[in-house]
């Protein structure tokens, strides 16, 4: 006879489908259904993880036995529906509530809160709540915990606020449950405020607080957090290198590793993950390669997330070799992988590699489209890059935004209209959204071929015009010789109200000005920059000044310009002054600046030149001769380079 002591023993030696069934069996003979003590530990081993190892679908199994059970209790209908949220089938939980043989009890709720949440239901949510409500379990601790989760889950955070507000007691669960909703909505300022009432900070709490101040950029926040806590467990130390690591604080990362490291924490697949990615972006190799060992020793070597950070480490730090070895031993490769592997070959300049192993990838994703399409752009390989593009449409890949960029910079490297045109055209038949970005890259390519009236109608489809569009238009129209318009363009940049000019605006704004010998135009602009906006000039800036000033024979004015620079002047500036010199007849200047010019540059030819003549229209015909000599021992002219003097007529 069939006892509860004897089917425990059975089931415990259980290891096939068919001693299961013979105990199922055995178990229906016995009478033992009436008993629902029994029955619920059938039912707690057919939604075991080992019943699932021996029979395809167990819950199937289960629900068969409970309609079985002559009066089964709320603990029987629990473990079923416990079961089907853990084998993923939270769906089939509401629907089992409702024909439950038995009266909840009050850990049914809690079970199907988690259902609806994994469901992210609030429909399903709210009615569960009513039921739970009307049945008596309203004021349960454990039940108010899982509503107030249930509701963060489905993004309903003021639901999740109310619950937690009418609860006439709260458990450390419900203050990290209601921190929780706060951090997972991104609400920093109320996160603040329940993180600060908190009677006791676990480190749960700590590790959430720490990680939602690291996503926003709140460093110092989140090291006083977690410098405070009284708590910290492996996820408050990761919470803390990864906080550092998102904000750029590499060194700082690795430092927090090495504390944590000598307090005897053990590194696990996350913390690693964090470590190598800081090693990533602060470039120091030997500090990656530490920490490849720690992954060796701490048997993490297999893990995809692992080996992913490790090649995207190696290809960063231009050890692609070493990328190419992690990626040929790995066992389970992802598209992470491979993309990972062909963007360090392209990094490195080696295109050739990256079209080998980009044309035997199985299932090339957007990413890997659009990762071989840039790498080409950016090694000067822009035909290469429209051919990708062009077999990625033959492929029927839809090209997001940015791949779509990286095709229109191709346009404008080659000087492609025919293509740039059909790109756009592209952009319009499937119709994309011309955002800031891509209508920046189409009106400079527009501008760089000249074709004007495309560019501005490109400009004028953006319907956010931010800076980059604006300056794109500023700087072609002076680029082609559109000095007036350009200068009419930042007038309406300013009044427009939408955009800030920047650097790059003030850039273009100068370079109209000296192209068009605009002197007074360009002092007024170079003022505006520092005075309103609180620009500092850069070197560019400086130097379409000097040129500014010096094409307009402002010599004097443009040397002090020169030496008041708080950079060191670049040899195109002292080019651009010398220049001024030759042009204007201004020996005393001129004799200066050659010899620094020559001092910095002294291979080349074309300023020795100039002094030369600069010497000769003084008649200082010695330093002249020192000056020839010295040039036929150090010029050597390159192929196809020369320098095109200015001309002493304007």
């Amino acid at each position: 006879m069939l006892t509860v002591s004897l089917l425990d023993a059975h089931l415990s030696r259980c290891r096939s489908a068919r001693h299961l069934l013979q105990i199922h069996a055995q178990f229906l003979a016995s009478g033992l259904l009436a008993d629902a003590f029994a029955a619920s530990r059938l039912l707690l081993f057919t939604t075991s993880d080992a019943a699932r190892r021996l029979v395809p679908r167990p819950l199937d199994h289960s629900l068969r036995l409970l309609r079985l059970v002559r009066s089964p209790n709320a603990f029987c209908c629990n473990t079923v529906l416990k079961a089907a949220l853990r084998q993923g089938l939270p769906h089939l939980c509401l629907p089992l509530y409702a024909s439950m043989p038995a009266l909840p009890d009050a850990y049914t709720y809690p079970i199907l809160a988690a259902a609806c949440a994994a469901r992210g239901d609030a429909g399903e949510g709210r009615q569960l709540h009513s039921h739970a409500v009307r049945h008596g379990f309203g004021d349960d601790v454990y039940l108010r915990n899982a509503l107030t989760h249930m509701y963060s889950a489905c993004g309903c955070v003021a639901d999740a606020r109310r619950v937690f507000d009418e609860g006439p007691v709260w458990d450390a669960v419900s203050w990290n449950t209601i921190l929780a909703a706060y951090v997972r909505a991104g609400d920093i300022e109320q996160a603040i405020r329940v993180f600060a009432r908190m009677p006791e900070r676990s480190s749960a709490a700590v590790s959430s607080m720490v990680a939602l101040f690291g996503r926003c950029g709140m460093v110092d926040e989140a090291k006083r957090a977690f410098d405070e806590a009284e708590h910290r467990d492996a996820f408050t130390w990761t919470a803390m290198i990864s906080c550092f690591e998102r904000n750029g604080h590499f060194m700082e990362a690795l430092g927090v590793f090495s504390d944590m490291r000598g307090e005897g924490w053990p590194v696990d697949e996350a913390v690693m993950v964090s470590v190598i990615a800081a090693c990533t972006r602060s470039e120091v190799l030997r500090n990656g390669e530490v920490c490849h060992g720690m992954v060796f020793r701490a048997g993490l070597g297999s893990r995809l997330n692992v080996q992913n950070a490790l090649i995207h480490m190696y290809s960063s730090c231009l050890d692609v070799a070493a990328a190419r070895r992690l990626f040929d031993s790995g066992e389970s490769l992802d598209h992470f992988s491979w993309n990972s592997m062909i963007a360090g070959y392209l990094k490195n300049g080696r295109v050739e590699d990256a079209k080998a192993l980009f044309s035997v990838m199985p299932d090339k994703d957007n990413v890997s489209w659009s990762t071989m399409i840039s790498g080409c752009v950016q090694n000067n390989q822009s035909s290469e890059a429209l051919t990708v593009f062009d077999s990625m449409k033959a492929h029927g890949i839809r090209p997001d935004e940015v791949t779509l960029v990286s095709v229109i910079s191709a346009c404008t490297n080659l000087s492609a209209l025919a293509q740039g045109k059909s790109v756009h055209e592209y952009i319009r038949e499937y119709q994309y959204n011309i955002t800031i970005v891509l209508g920046t890259s189409l009106i400079d390519m527009y501008m760089k071929c000249g074709c004007l009236d495309a560019a501005l109608e490109v400009f004028d489809t953006v319907e956010v015009k931010g800076t980059p569009c604006w300056n794109a238009v500023i700087v072609g129209l002076a680029m082609n010789g559109l000095v007036t318009k350009s200068l009419d363009m930042f007038s309406e940049m300013e009044a427009s109200g939408t955009a800030v000019p920047n650097e790059i605006t003030f850039t273009g704004v100068l370079s109209a000005c000296r192209h068009a010998g605009l002197v007074e135009e360009g002092r007024q602009f170079f003022k505006l920059m520092q005075n309103k906006y609180r620009i500092v000039p850069n070197i560019r800036h400086y130097g379409c000044m000097v040129d500014l000033l010096g094409r307009a024979g402002y010599v004097k004015e443009a040397e002090d310009l020169i030496q008041s620079m708080p950079m060191s002047p670049d040899v195109p500036a002292w080019g651009a002054l010398l220049g001024a010199c030759w042009k204007h007849g201004d020996s005393e200047v001129g004799e200066r600046v050659g010899r620094k010019l020559v001092e910095l540059d002294p291979h080349h030819d074309g300023f020795q030149t100039m002094l030369s003549n600069i010497y000769a229209s003084e008649g200082m015909w010695q330093c002249v001769k020192d000056l020839r000599g010295s040039m036929k021992q150090h010029v050597a002219k390159a192929a196809g380079y020369s320098v095109v003097q200015p001309s002493h007529s304007s």
